[in-house]
């Protein structure tokens, strides 16, 4: 079989061919693009008469697969597969994985990161800091231990944040289809999304982008949320309607934000609402970046690639 990886999965070249060598010593054509691109013209060409194809978070357009006859497995190295055309993979009985997992801890480390950063002003710190001459005082700030965390979403990432912040003295507030037995256990208290607004300080979402998510936490969330409540979003940008959390932090109906995504990938666009809103800390979409993540996205994204040839494919969609 052809097998091509579409864009660079972020670790070192001797790593893929680590990871390609059995695929290679069996008898398939492997090409590995190191160079990322977005023309749909490139990714044509790349992709022509691949059985496989591996991407990550790159935009795979409709008028791309529609060019390609014998795409048989599309294998995201990626949480999210809103940027992959599912409905016309799914009429032409194309298999689509993902690679689920592999930024659990990544992304929960960001999400406490942030509430920290938040909690302790550290970012407003630095800069004064370096203000010799006119330096303002010290800002007094705030303990996570014994504050009610609120988690909107508690599937995998959202189940390794609660442990984080459990770890951390926070009481655990929980909003979810279903309920996790597990953190039931460790003290969550799972209750309705009005109840969990009402009563955390800080509130970290954790759900996927679709049709029910789209710009599910808007105006009535943002003011049904204590005012001295913080919310942090590393899960997808358009889950938050961004105009009506920066008219929040303006107004002072929230205390403040962390926002590792947005409506697009960075840069945004100069009028973006968020990057003139008060007590705001961004970050350009790096909660799953780290060396750690990227090792294992590899290996799953590779796994997945392997159990495909077997007859097993993991970790569908």
């Amino acid at each position: 079989m052809k097998i091509v990886v579409l864009e660079n999965l972020k670790v070192p070249q001797e790593r893929i061919e680590e990871l390609a060598k059995p695929l290679i010593e069996a008898g398939h054509e492997f090409k590995y693009y190191p160079e990322k691109t977005t023309d749909p013209d490139e990714m044509i060409k790349r992709c022509q008469g691949a059985d496989i194809i591996t991407l990550a978070n790159n935009p795979f357009p409709e008028e791309v697969l529609d060019q390609l006859d014998m795409v048989k497995y599309i294998n995201v190295a990626f949480t999210g597969v809103d940027h992959i055309p599912l409905i016309q993979a799914k009429d032409r009985d194309i298999l689509v994985s993902n690679a689920a997992g592999y930024a659990n801890t990544a992304v929960a480390e960001l999400v406490l990161g942030m509430t920290l950063n938040l909690f302790r002003q550290l970012k407003a710190s630095d800069q004064e800091v370096r203000m010799t001459e006119d330096f303002p005082g010290i800002r007094q700030g705030s303990e996570i231990k014994g504050k009610t965390v609120g988690i909107i979403g508690t599937g995998k990432i959202g189940k390794e944040t609660a442990k984080l912040f459990k770890a951390f003295g926070a009481n655990l507030m929980g909003f979810n289809r279903s309920r996790d037995q597990e953190l039931i256990n460790m003290g969550m208290d799972y209750s309705s999304l009005e109840e969990l607004l009402a009563k955390s300080d800080i509130i970290t979402i954790h759900l996927p982008l679709n049709r029910e998510t789209q710009q599910f936490f808007g105006k009535d969330q943002l003011q049904a949320m204590k005012k001295s409540a913080v919310l942090i979003n590393c899960a997808r940008g358009p889950i938050i309607d961004s105009d009506a959390l920066a008219q929040a932090l303006k107004d002072g109906e929230i205390a403040g934000a962390g926002i590792d995504v947005f409506d697009s990938e960075a840069p945004l666009r100069e009028d973006h609402p968020l990057l003139t809103a008060p007590n705001i800390l961004l970050s350009p979409h790096v909660g799953y970046f780290t060396h750690e993540a990227m090792d294992l996205r590899a290996q799953i994204a590779f796994e997945n690639i392997y159990r495909y040839l077997e007859n097993q494919p993991q970790n569908l969609v």
